[in-house]
């Protein structure tokens, strides 16, 4: 005979005093500390604090990052800083936050401008304390990924509109720059667009890519790779990417014309070389090869190339009027003079993890707008930017050599940041006393530690 124990009863009670909720957020601050953001912020918003103000605009903006950063989507998620203030100091109020934005939205060119000018300037902090972890370190082409991405509306809010997807709201162009395989990667730009913006507009390619370069510190503008869908393939987009004195490589998608259709007809068999899966082992059913011979191309910019791609629809997939001989096309263009089709055109593909950055954009603040005006929103969206970077740079300084590197912030919130701590003090100092239990502490105190021992910048 079994006996049936039922579990006991927990009473609870808000009366503890000294308990920290997020106590991984310290990683973030200390992010903070290391790169040295909140001073820049602080130093390029000072004509927006008002006399006598007791919140400065730079800390008001930055401890809305965190709170994105830890998966707040609204101004009034900041109280969850607000109620511990041993750990995150004077929290403005609600009012006060969004009398700020309001002020800063006042001034749109100016307030952005000042943003751009302090993330800049972390970013160069930051790089240089990463070292050899940092993009373009170890002197390849750092690839900067542009795509659009759709952002729904559930009220009427200013420069919303009806999108292509047949959906109610805005089409911001984003700008991330890849860490590789080994690690996520970093928001350059978020460029808030109405709903109705064009998918192939070249103006919006060349303003977002401005704004990627300008975040870039000076001495790795030159090694930089372009990569877009075939939204970027424009004349115009191109032609201004290899204007002389711009040293810009680029990998684009291209559209598949009735033109670039015949040439792939008329391919022999032995054009075709096997392409490479992401480990760049031979991918069985998929092959490329180049076309920029067989087509008249003098109308592009000189030395692009143009490669195709072929492979087997996998069971299921319905083919479009483009595919040719029961197979799937893709072609892109590329600067690239050098190097086997196969890399050339893995170097391309793996353009998808922009994806996975606008994924994780849109869990940080990204998926709903909150504010009503377009200015509003513009100065909300380099907010969002300001929390992916944090988070990238935090990954990039404190977990490298882990897995943990490359974890989305779902995953970061789960196991680093939601765990809970107590504040003790001793030795005329404070402590954060986490759970010996939790299975990623280790993790954690290992971070902290690598991070408290970079210096505070000068």
């Amino acid at each position: 005979m079994k006996t049936i124990v039922s579990p006991r009863k927990i009473v609870a009670s808000a009366d503890a005093s000294g308990l920290i909720s997020q106590a991984g957020a310290l990683l973030l601050l200390e992010t903070l500390r290391v790169t040295g953001l909140q001073r820049a912020l602080s130093q390029q918003l000072q004509r927006w604090r008002p006399a006598r103000a007791i919140h400065d605009p730079g800390k008001v903006i930055t401890d809305l990052a965190i709170t994105l950063a830890l998966g707040g989507d609204c101004l009034a998620d900041i109280a969850m800083l607000r109620a511990q203030p041993q750990m995150f100091g004077l929290v403005a109020s609600d009012p006060t936050v969004s009398r700020l934005i309001d002020r800063l939205a006042a001034d749109p060119a100016r307030a952005l401008k000042a943003i751009r000018a302090a993330r800049a300037a972390a970013r160069e902090r930051a790089w240089a304390l990463a070292g050899g972890d940092a993009p373009g370190a170890d002197g390849d082409l750092i690839p900067i990924d542009i795509d659009a991405t759709i952002v729904t509306a559930h009220s009427d809010k200013q420069d919303a509109a009806p999108t292509w997807k047949k959906t109610f709201g805005f089409h911001p162009m984003t700008v991330f720059a890849d860490h590789g395989p080994a690690g996520a990667g970093e928001s350059l730009a978020l460029l808030l667009r109405p709903g109705n913006a064009g998918s192939n507009t070249a103006a919006d390619h060349i303003d977002a890519t401005s704004l990627a370069l300008a975040q870039l510190p000076k001495q790795r503008r030159r090694k930089v790779l372009i990569r877009t869908d075939s939204g970027g393939g424009t004349h115009e987009f191109l032609s201004w990417l290899t204007r002389p004195g711009r040293w810009l490589a680029y990998s684009i998608g291209f559209t598949l014309t009735a033109d670039i259709g015949e040439a792939i007809l008329a391919l022999p068999a032995d054009a075709w070389t096997p392409a490479y899966d992401a480990d760049r082992q031979v991918r069985p059913g998929a092959w490329v090869a180049e076309l920029t011979g067989m087509l008249d191309l003098s109308a592009w910019p000189r030395g692009m190339r143009l490669i195709v791609r072929k492979e087997r629809p996998h069971p299921g997939a319905q083919l479009r009027f483009t595919d040719l001989d029961g197979h799937r096309f893709t072609c892109f263009v590329t600067s690239t003079k050098q190097g086997q089709l196969a890399d050339l055109e893995l170097r391309h593909r793996r353009r998808a993890r922009c994806e996975d950055r606008i994924r994780a954009a849109k869990d940080t603040g990204l998926r709903n707008l909150p504010l009503h005006d377009f200015a509003q929103n513009q100065i909300w969206c380099e907010i969002v930017a300001l929390a992916c970077e944090l988070l990238a740079w935090m990954q990039m300084l404190a977990l490298h050599g882990v897995d943990a590197r490359r974890y989305e912030p779902k995953r970061l919130r789960l196991r680093l940041f939601a765990v809970a701590g107590r504040l003790v003090r001793g030795g005329r100092r404070l402590r954060l006393r986490i759970a010996a239990r939790w299975p990623w502490a280790g993790w954690l105190t290992a971070a902290l530690t690598r991070l408290q021992a970079l210096p505070t910048p000068t």
